[in-house]
């Protein structure tokens, strides 16, 4: 409604600014706003001049999606460009000397401002300009942003980290992992065809993550024409300043060879894996009982709780006991166990 009270507003603006333009005085010396007092070809000129002035509001309307550091870029590139341009007319002015003059004044002024403005829209995602009240900055969430790849979206696993929040990135996915998923998604094959619409499915997901930025990112798929995926990836990376998420051991060695920081979904999941599995022998000090009927309750050195059963009997001494399950929730990770005699009689 604010954008329709202002595009109004200008338009209003516009023609009595126009009228007062062209048809300054009537026959009385009095100014005139009034459209039916001037003649056909004021009339004409009135309008064409209107249509002019609209040509913004039209561009306004098609193009949706504007970015501020575009326009900052833009306005600091112009104003810089033409200070340095005045500067340069002053230092030149005692060398060159008419008819050469203003030929030098003219081809600065177009050079410099449009040398500036190029070289601020290049490089506007690395640059942060402050003034009073407002700050133009690069809009991404956490640090430098992830380039995910086709595996771990088949993996589905990275839906699952972006769920926990620990991910604070921007997760970019690249036009043609998209592409190579698709691809997969059309295969002949069941097996690829279903992995494929996971990946889509996994990413779909994400896009509707509160918890993430996902962005699908437009490539110029000349400059990558010839190049193979990871080293797509790895180009991207490099172009954006940022890591690269999978779960590809070649992908992995590539980029961590090339510098480009990686996440390796398995090495996560290796990391997160439990100290403890079923079956393996666990030395316990017995510190208390249990709510069950004969559990003792012991802690492992990082804290996790130990239940053994049948060792309430034992509290203060130190067991052999054997793993038979892990619970592993958000509030933590809990271990049950047997002794090992009672393990070794089951």
């Amino acid at each position: 409604m604010l954008l329709v009270i202002l595009r109004v507003a200008y338009l209003l603006v516009c023609a009595g600014a126009i009228l007062a333009y062209i048809n300054p005085e009537d026959v009385d010396g009095v100014a005139s706003t009034l459209p039916w007092v001037i003649n056909d070809h004021k009339l004409i000129a009135f309008f064409v001049l209107l249509f002019i002035s609209q040509l913004v509001t039209i561009a306004d309307l098609l193009i949706r999606h504007k970015r501020i550091e575009v326009i900052s870029a833009v306005y600091f590139g112009v104003l810089i460009g033409v200070l340095l341009a005045y500067l340069m007319i002053q230092a030149l002015t005692p060398i060159v000397k008419p008819p050469y003059d203003g030929l030098a004044v003219m081809m600065t002024l177009l050079v410099l401002p449009y040398v500036c403005v190029s070289l601020l829209l290049q490089t506007k995602d690395d640059f942060r300009f402050v003034i009073p009240y407002v700050e133009f900055a690069r809009d991404l969430k956490g640090g430098r942003p992830l380039i995910v790849d086709s595996s771990s979206l088949i993996d589905g696993r990275i839906a699952d980290v972006v769920e926990t929040q620990i991910l604070e990135s921007q997760l970019i996915v690249p036009d043609f992992v998209l592409a190579e998923v698709q691809d997969v998604a059309d295969s002949n094959d069941k097996n690829r065809r279903l992995r494929g619409r996971r990946g889509l499915e996994v990413l779909a997901t994400m896009q509707k993550s509160t918890h993430t930025d996902v962005r699908v990112h437009e490539t110029n798929r000349k400059e990558f024409r010839s190049m193979a995926v990871d080293h797509k990836l790895v180009e991207l990376a490099k172009q954006l300043r940022g890591g690269v998420i999978t779960n590809d051991f070649n992908l992995n060695k590539v980029a961590s060879v090339q510098g480009i920081p990686v996440i390796n979904l398995n090495d996560v999941a290796n990391a997160l894996r439990p100290r403890f599995i079923p079956g393996e022998r666990l030395r316990l000090r017995i510190i208390k009982e249990g709510e069950g009927v004969g559990q003792g309750v012991g802690y492992l050195d990082d804290g996790t709780m130990v239940v053994c059963e049948g060792t309430a009997a034992q509290i203060g001494n130190e067991i052999d006991s054997i793993v038979s399950s892990v619970l592993q929730s958000s509030a933590g990770r809990m271990i049950f166990a047997k002794p090992v005699h009672t393990a070794h009689d089951a």
